[in-house]
């Protein structure tokens, strides 16, 4: 099946933006939230409320740099990375070599039949504002998820401010700014733990329900 992709998206095969996608991600918390974001206060943040264990096995969906992949590894979990980008790809594994991390070439709106159920845990960064389909994407990541098992989400939110509105055009981006209710529509079995905003920067924190099915997914949040 052919998806298709942002412009966000397909930039991200470009070597070079692979390549600064980390002095980016470095600073770019700090610039959204409009206050002091290091990734040591993300690390924190993530490792207090998702808490991975040893012998976990966790995706990290939309990787790039592998921030997420990398803690996960550290805390002693299985780990798959999946990203489209073979530039990404490349870039988070020379950043992460030595962690045992697995990579993999994957669209997250389609991920492979025989993951149903098989994680403990799923990351996603900003790759939900960047997805052609952030419902799909979501119904996705409830989908692969073991009863139990949490969800992360970062994402920016919807401020309709002028700046996103432009960015949410084909020709500029693509990019896609959801409400938190609209994300907690996509997830019914995936109820919501903690979730707290730093200006337009929100953290999720979901588990999954057992026996819940997850629904179609809707329509893009912005149309």
């Amino acid at each position: 099946m052919t998806h298709r992709l942002t412009l966000a998206q397909r930039s991200n095969f470009v070597p070079p933006v692979a390549l600064g996608y980390s002095l980016w991600r470095a600073q770019s918390l700090t610039l959204l939230s409009g206050q002091p974001f290091a990734l040591r206060r993300e690390e924190a943040l993530f490792l207090q409320q998702a808490r991975p264990q040893v012998g976990q096995r966790w995706l990290d969906i939309g990787t790039s740099a592998g921030f997420y992949a990398a803690l996960l590894a550290q805390a002693g979990a299985e780990v798959v990375a999946a990203d489209l980008s073979p530039a990404m790809l490349r870039e988070a594994a020379r950043r992460t070599a030595g962690l045992g991390i697995s990579f993999v070439k994957a669209n997250a709106e389609a991920l492979p039949l025989p993951w149903a159920a098989q994680f403990d845990g799923v990351t996603i960064g900003a790759t939900l504002n960047e997805t052609h389909s952030p419902a799909r994407l979501l119904s996705e990541a409830a989908r692969v998820l073991r009863p139990g098992g949490g969800l992360w989400l970062m994402y920016l939110l919807d401020t309709a401010g002028p700046l996103q509105r432009l960015l949410s055009q084909p020709a500029f981006g693509g990019l896609t700014f959801p409400s938190p209710a609209w994300v907690g529509a996509q997830l019914p079995g995936c109820p919501l733990v903690m979730g707290v905003e730093y200006g337009a920067v929100r953290f999720e924190w979901r588990v999954r329900e057992e026996g819940r099915v997850h629904p179609e997914p809707q329509a893009n949040p912005l149309g």
